[in-house]
């Protein structure tokens, strides 16, 4: 069985280079690979496009390169929370594709099952649509969009094995799994790494063979995105 640990962050993204095309999975501030995102603020690669469900805040996640100026284009269905976003995208200095969140998870999937293209209804007679081709079926129109073409994937899990075995907690599943079939090199940073035969098989939500680079990350925060909790009485 093929041992996918590299030593640290440094290791797994070394070969990140300016103009790189990446997905970080995530949803919120939930299951985004906190590491790797600061290695890459560190590195200070430049004229990255990301393909994120969010952008992250001000202060953390992909607002930490939004900050640096090092994200040229964002693919995100969901932008609210980053005054930062919202500046460079009014200036004209980010480039930015907003699309139906459902959109992003299937091109994302459709990628990693080596489908070209698929069909939705989502986003038909909406500014979504603009440019695209618009097919016919069965009375219905869909949207023919494209599977991503990402450099890298870059997720994070709970638990993974030496063999690249992944395991999600609760919210970090809504793209960390489909993002990690889909990149043509899939690093995965994890809370805690454990020798291969560890894990039960029945828990494992992806399988070591999509993923290239594997370590275990640290000084999680874990941020909440927006707290919400009752009064004091």
């Amino acid at each position: 069985m093929i041992n996918k640990t590299v030593k640290n962050v440094t290791e797994a993204c070394a070969d990140i280079q300016d103009g790189a095309t990446i997905m970080l999975g995530g949803f919120g501030l939930c299951g985004i690979p906190e590491n790797s995102i600061a290695e890459l603020v560190k590195k200070g690669v430049k004229n990255l496009t990301c393909i994120s469900n969010n952008a992250g805040v001000d202060d953390f996640g992909l607002g930490l390169l939004l900050q640096k100026k090092q994200i040229k284009k964002m693919i995100s269905s969901y932008v609210g929370e980053n005054a930062e976003f919202e500046r460079q995208l009014l200036s004209g200095e980010l480039e930015v594709e907003l699309i139906p969140q459902g959109t992003l998870a299937t091109r994302c999937m459709a990628a990693g099952y080596g489908m070209p293209a698929i069909f939705t209804p989502a986003g038909v007679g909406t500014e979504v649509a603009e440019g695209k081709e618009v097919w016919n079926f069965n009375g219905k129109d869909y949207l023919l969009e494209y599977a991503f073409d990402a450099d890298f994937a870059i997720v994070k899990a709970w638990k993974g094995d030496t063999a690249g075995n992944l395991i999600y907690r609760s919210t970090a599943r809504n793209f960390n799994p489909m993002m990690a079939m889909a990149g043509k090199i899939t690093i995965a940073e994890v809370e805690e790494l454990v020798e291969a035969g560890e894990l039960d098989p029945d828990q494992i939500h992806t399988p070591g063979i999509y993923v290239h680079r594997i370590f275990q990350g640290e000084n999680y925060e874990k941020r909440i995105e927006q707290r919400t909790v009752r009064p004091k009485k």
